[in-house]
């Protein structure tokens, strides 16, 4: 399958990376980036979009609020056989169908980071045939683990979730490394045990066929210092208090770049 990348920030270059590193072949690849200064070996780089040409796929990886203006030249280089990715936060599919509607099929699509490792939940939400939905799991496999999501509505909490999410658990692993520092541990070495701490037991919750919750219980003694640590997380549910505000704010922001998107196109 032939594929277009229009855009290759920070996303994109991940999924580009997750691709080739999956056996994707460079030659079927084309990134369109003004700013990119290089690609891997084999891959085209164009400063602008080509002027024919239609591929298999596309993936739209510009800033939301140039949908409306890049649109009609990338709609050009869509046919009735291409599918469309998109990973533009906030544009809805509503808005990605007024915009190509000779594409054969069109998806939201939302990764992350972990993309370039094979390791990214993927979430997908779009009206396809049995046939489309089975190609386009394909060209998305080698980036992680495939969630169709039936109720668009929810992509907004897929980017919060999915999309956010590794900041989230990111500023955790930095938390638990200052509150260790300020109870005495060196820096260095709190970076480094938090981390390697949670990297073992996201590997063990994830080949365990126990629940986090269950897990949690398993680790924690009665009257031990687990349960001492746990009870400060639970206290007035704090902590699922603090990430469902999280995920609600990051949600809601998705809503309002929905809604800007809707009016520029």
């Amino acid at each position: 399958m032939s594929l277009l990348i229009i855009g290759c920030g920070n996303m994109g270059g991940a999924m580009l990376a997750g691709w080739l590193a999956g056996g994707m072949n460079p030659a079927d690849v084309t990134v369109v980036d003004p700013l990119r200064p290089e690609v891997p070996q084999g891959v085209t780089l164009l400063r602008e979009l080509p002027a024919d040409g239609q591929f298999g796929a596309v993936l739209l990886g510009i800033k939301p609020q140039q949908l409306a203006e890049a649109a009609p030249a990338i709609s050009a280089l869509i046919g009735s056989h291409t599918s469309v990715l998109s990973v533009l936060a906030g544009v809805d599919l509503p808005t990605l169908g007024k915009a190509f509607r000779g594409a054969g099929a069109i998806v939201r699509v939302m990764p992350n980071l972990a993309a370039a490792l094979g390791k990214s939940p993927i979430a997908v939400s779009g009206p396809v045939s049995p046939a489309q939905a089975s190609a386009i799991e394909t060209l998305l496999g080698p980036l992680g683990q495939i969630e169709w999501i039936a109720d668009e509505s929810l992509m907004d909490l897929m980017t919060a979730l999915v999309g956010s999410g590794p900041a989230f658990v990111y500023r955790v692993i930095d938390a638990l490394a200052q509150g260790a520092e300020n109870l005495g541990l060196p820096r260095g070495q709190a970076d480094r045990l938090a981390l390697a701490m949670v990297e073992g037991a996201t590997a063990l919750a994830a080949s365990s066929p126990d629940s986090p919750a269950e897990l949690a219980r398993k680790v924690s003694s009665p009257g031990g210092t687990t349960v001492a640590g746990l009870s400060a997380l639970d206290e007035n549910a704090a902590l699922t208090a603090l990430l469902e505000e999280t995920l609600r704010r990051a949600r809601d922001r998705g809503r309002e770049l929905a809604e800007a998107a809707r009016g520029a196109s």
